[in-house]
């Protein structure tokens, strides 16, 4: 069986002076197979002399087309909706070397990177990693959400927890009532006079990261009592219905 490497060449365009040629190298492996094996002989005489039919080969792999086996990679910092440092991650070998190992994000699982970072781990952390490959991903929509909690404007309310929690459901999250601070003071309704004014809750993400959710009031009714729809709400800055939740409304971004 043989092994045969060749050399591809590509064609650029034809300019106006003359043609211009490119030649670019590719690694390209064939393994190939003589039809007719060639006639042994006895030790120290002469070869007998090969036909032309003992030239004749057939293609038992072609390495160009061939699935590559995957590349196992270490993540050498924290990357988001991946993993933290030190993740041995298995992946295709274009994904791997295109989205990790070109920009500096890991680097191959040799033994010796293995041993590296196992070391690592071993040493007091300097900085604190996230909770989860998506906590950031996660903190960083909680914080550009307006999360609207629709209350009766009929019926006498207080806002609990609970209340919270169901909004955030109806927003497509899942927050759980012991990981929301409400604000410190107590909101009662109905009272129109809150419907053009906003404040902001807590949100605590696997007990460690902590972000503050924009929130505003909308009363609810059916009727002829029901309020008018503004359009894009959620894009008008609001007045903080807390004086001292002020500072920090202004400074969290609106949604666009």
């Amino acid at each position: 069986m043989l092994k045969m490497f060749g050399i591809r060449t590509a064609l650029s365009k034809t300019i106006a002076n003359g043609p211009n040629l490119l030649h670019q190298q590719t690694r390209n492996t064939f393994i190939l197979k003589r039809r007719w094996p060639p006639p042994l002989h006895k030790q120290g005489g002469k070869p007998a002399k090969l036909k032309a039919r003992h030239f004749i080969y057939d293609l038992v792999e072609d390495t160009c087309v061939s699935k590559k086996q995957d590349v196992q990679i270490i993540l050498n910092q924290f990357v988001e909706g991946v993993g933290n440092t030190g993740d041995l991650l298995t992946l295709r070998p274009t994904i791997a070397y295109r989205d990790f190992l070109m920009p500096g994000l890991a680097v191959y699982a040799s033994p010796e990177n293995i041993s590296k970072f196992k070391v690592e781990e071993n040493k007091p952390k300097v900085e604190a990693e996230f909770s989860s490959p998506y906590a950031q991903r996660t903190v960083g929509c909680l914080s550009r959400l307006v999360l609207q909690i629709t209350m009766s404007k009929t019926n006498p309310w207080t806002l609990e927890p609970w209340h919270v929690k169901t909004s955030f459901r109806k927003a497509g999250f899942v927050v759980p009532e012991h990981a929301i601070t409400m604000p410190p003071v107590k909101i009662s309704g109905p009272d129109l006079e809150l419907q053009e004014k906003e404040f902001y809750v807590t949100v605590k993400v696997n007990n460690k990261e902590q972000v503050n959710v924009r929130c505003r009031i909308h009363h609810w009714a059916t009727g002829l009592e029901r309020l008018a729809w503004q359009k894009e709400h959620w894009k008008k800055p609001m007045q903080a219905l807390i004086p001292e939740q002020a500072a920090i409304l202004e400074s969290m971004p609106l949604p666009q």
